[in-house]
């Protein structure tokens, strides 16, 4: 079974730049999509032989996650089920029979990390609320989760110590998912590859593979041995971040 995650950054320019091609070329179960930027009718999106599912943001042109899937699940729920994180359009949870898939595009902390508090309050609610559906069946976790977790997954460390997406915080928070049960899927497999999947569209950061991590596949433990492979495809253009895979056997 084969996982795709890509945040688009905008999906109607991601389509323009050839999304349906790579749609095709990725021959997925599951497609998860983050920063689709779009409202309800603003682009007649199908593929034959999948379902979608659309959480939209209230503030247009913003956020936004959607799901393709080829397997009809039992339940699908939008958000986390608390008022202050479910105006963003950011989790689309797919209850399957033997697993629950959770789409998440994490809130940024911004520029002078003027919402690193807000930050803080989402990580420890949505990890809540993924150690409530690991109680009931095994969880797997995508989308771009805005943190490089390690040295190793960014090019710079050590100027962006303190930038968004690279707070001492924002790591700790991460190192407290992994702890409580969670598989960083990539670095489970690749311990030492340095592979990014995000770039700044400023400064030719893609062309000098200046680069951070932050797009995941992470799995509830006990799904380990099940992982086949999980791939960071750079190659693929489109957005300012490429696709990631996972593969379960």
């Amino acid at each position: 079974m084969k996982l795709i995650s890509w945040n688009v950054n905008g999906l109607r320019a991601c389509e323009g730049k050839g999304f349906s091609d790579v749609f095709g070329q990725l021959d997925a179960d599951f497609f998860c999509l983050q920063e689709t930027k779009m409202q309800q009718g603003q682009l007649d999106l199908a593929f034959h032989g999948y379902d979608s599912y659309w959480n939209y943001a209230e503030k247009k042109g913003y956020s936004g996650t959607a799901i393709f899937t080829r397997h009809k699940p039992i339940g699908v729920t939008m958000g986390i089920g608390i008022d202050e994180h479910d105006h963003e359009g950011r989790v689309i949870t797919l209850e399957m029979e033997q697993f629950f898939l959770v789409n998440v595009y994490t809130p940024n902390s911004q520029d002078e990390l003027k919402r690193l508090d807000y930050r803080m309050r989402w990580e420890d609610d949505f990890q809540a609320y993924l150690r409530g559906l690991d109680a009931k069946k095994p969880v797997i976790v995508c989308g771009d989760m805005n943190v490089a977790h390690e040295e190793i997954d960014l090019k710079n460390p050590k100027s962006n110590r303190r930038n968004a997406g690279f707070t001492d915080e924002e790591r700790q928070k991460f190192t407290q998912l992994l702890e409580s049960g969670f598989t960083d899927t990539f670095r489970w497999l690749h311990p030492e590859e340095v592979t990014y999947s995000w770039w700044s569209y400023r400064f030719q950061a893609r062309q000098k593979n200046a680069g951070w991590r932050i797009d995941y596949f992470v799995v509830s433990d006990r799904l380990r041995p099940a992982v086949a492979s999980a791939t960071i495809h750079t190659a693929i253009l489109g957005s300012d971040h490429c696709p990631v895979e996972l593969e379960l056997a």
